[in-house]
């Protein structure tokens, strides 16, 4: 009995191991369309993380000035403001969206926003250390919805960061492409804003 048990245990494993691979195996099909689609960037993504990455923005920024910039959940937006403003970027250029309370956030809160706006192909930048997990990312999350991405590192001296974090977070980008929430329990002001939704705040300039 525990034999046939153990057996039947497999077979489910190996059934869903199947069905999850099948269903984000459309993932790369999804960013090869992206790519022909839109094969230069089509706007500026940058990950809050420190006023350094605006700053380096605001200087990468200069060299398209046709495209826009997102700045998800960074320094303070009057802070911002001034750092690009430095730089000669201008207003309606810059835009603000504070819902992101961690890496995951950053995409998962702004998927849909570049979808509505036809979007398959962003320059993302963050700092060196924190690229891996962003790329992981922006692979299930962007890549499920059909939009590709080209990294702009920043560099730094911190170590990179631990694969423990990098395979938590695919697992709640998996999570939220089947459910539509990336694993609230796993911060708690996740829980307490209900996946970054409440108490939202974007702003652009105007």
């Amino acid at each position: 009995m525990y034999l046939r048990s153990k057996t039947y245990r497999t077979m489910w494993v190996a059934f869903a191991s199947t069905l999850l691979f099948l269903a984000l195996s459309f993932i790369p099909f999804r960013l090869i369309l992206a790519h022909l689609h839109a094969p230069s960037p089509q706007l500026i993504l940058t990950l809050g993380g420190g006023s350094g990455r605006e700053e380096f923005t605001a200087l990468f920024a200069q060299q398209v000035p046709d495209l826009d910039i997102w700045v998800s959940s960074g320094t303070s937006p009057q802070h911002a403001k001034d750092i690009f403003r430095r730089a000669a970027i201008a207003d309606d250029r810059i835009h603000f969206d504070r819902r992101a309370i961690d890496t995951v956030t950053n995409f998962t809160t702004l998927v849909g926003d570049f979808c509505d706006q036809d979007i398959h192909h962003v320059f993302l930048i963050t700092s060196d250390f924190h690229m891996r997990r962003a790329r992981a990312i922006a692979f299930f999350v962007f890549g499920s919805r059909g939009i590709t991405t080209t990294p702009v590192i920043i560099p730094s001296k911190q170590a990179n960061e631990s694969l423990f974090r990098v395979t938590r977070d695919i697992g709640r980008s998996i999570l939220w492409i089947f459910t539509g929430r990336a694993a609230t329990r796993f911060h708690p002001q996740l829980r307490a804003s209900s996946d970054g939704q409440k108490g939202y705040q974007r702003s652009s300039f105007t």
